[in-house]
């Protein structure tokens, strides 16, 4: 288990970008649209760890949503397991709320996500 990255939900992902790239210097590593998840990704890397800028597409997208109710800011933080499979069954063994009741695949089927409700981690 180890800190993958820390997601930054952001209403202008180019003017976020500058920020990240040009002013701390920071390297971007990968830039995409994800459709079916109606938002615009900006990856950054610090070290071993990874800052994911996050832009939604469209008024009823989760970061949208997200920032019309809280702002801009860290939306989530994400751990990476072996097994997303395991840790989601034993989450909810311990009653721990998730977003999905089973994890989703994602970047084109290449790796599976859940995410602990934020109720469950202090607004995280």
């Amino acid at each position: 288990m180890k800190l993958d990255h820390i997601g930054i939900a952001v209403k202008n992902l180019d003017e976020a970008i500058k920020f990240y790239r040009d002013v701390l210097g920071l390297e971007l590593v990968e830039r995409e649209d994800v459709p079916e998840e109606k938002v615009r990704i900006a990856i950054f890397k610090v070290g071993d760890v990874f800052i994911e800028l996050l832009e939604g597409t469209s008024e009823d997208s989760a970061i949208t949503k997200f920032i019309n109710k809280r702002g801009e800011g860290i939306h989530h933080i994400a751990i990476r397991v072996e097994n997303v499979d395991e840790v989601s069954k034993k989450l909810k063994e311990k009653n721990v709320p998730l977003i999905y009741s089973e994890p989703k695949l994602v970047a084109g089927g290449k790796r599976k996500i859940n995410f602990i409700h934020p109720k469950a981690t202090c607004g995280v």
